[in-house]
């Protein structure tokens, strides 16, 4: 079950970035976000740079509340990660499937916003919710942020995402409706999401200006990936 995310509490965080580079999505008419294949790294050789952990959270989280702390935040020179689940995020600029009738939980507010002062549009942005800072982790320390570029996994599929929101400070895996579109998860608010089985790669003290860009996160997530397997 979806925690709500803490996005009211930090609704006045903003980021001050460049004009948009592109159109909005709405005004091009698109119904759907942009397609999962978004570049040339395998999600197996992301998964396999991912296998092994080396803890930077101080001890584990939640998928859902009720659930064992089982999720460590795990980091490279380059990258935080972490395997959880992926709860549906539909907060942010109503549309016709984010919406407080379709997600009981809705909130018209994301923690960040898009460049000409709106909430991010969860239904055509992939992006991801970080946990608020707090004892088990402080993001801000690892150089993750609102624009922060992701690549997300699963199974044989990668999304490019951004840090877009924030959660709970005691709950981790959460990402938009376009980010779980993209990947093929079932996307309904209210009974979407998976249970298990997303790798979330956040990359160290990257960012898209402004942050609704979604082709910019594409082509840096593509570069920072590649170097990611590679271990440079």
């Amino acid at each position: 079950m979806r925690v709500q995310s803490l996005t009211l509490a930090v609704a006045g965080a903003t980021l001050l970035v460049a004009p948009a580079m592109m159109p909005d999505a709405e005004s091009l008419g698109r119904a759907e976000p942009v397609s999962w294949r978004e570049g040339d790294v395998r999600a197996a050789d992301l998964l396999a740079r991912a296998r092994d952990c080396t803890q930077v959270s101080h001890g584990r989280y939640r998928t859902d509340a009720g659930k064992p702390a089982s999720v460590a935040v795990c980091g490279t020179r380059r990258a935080v990660f972490w395997k959880a689940d992926m709860d549906i995020d539909c907060d942010g600029r109503s549309g016709p499937r984010c919406n407080r009738r379709a997600d009981p939980q809705f909130s018209r507010a994301t923690a960040y916003q898009q460049s000409d002062g709106r909430y991010l549009n969860a239904e055509r942005l992939p992006y991801i919710v970080v946990p608020a800072v707090g004892p088990l982790w402080n993001h801000r320390d690892d150089g993750v942020r609102g624009g922060s570029v992701a690549a997300v996994v699963y199974r044989d599929r990668v999304q490019y995402a951004v840090v877009g929101d924030i959660g709970p400070r005691d709950t981790i895996g959460e990402a938009s409706y376009a980010a779980a579109k993209g990947l093929g998860i079932p996307s309904d608010p209210r009974g979407g999401g998976t249970s298990s089985g997303v790798t979330y790669i956040v990359f160290k003290n990257s960012q898209v200006e402004p942050i609704e860009d979604h082709a910019a996160a594409v082509t840096v997530g593509r570069r920072l990936a590649r170097q990611f397997v590679q271990g440079k």
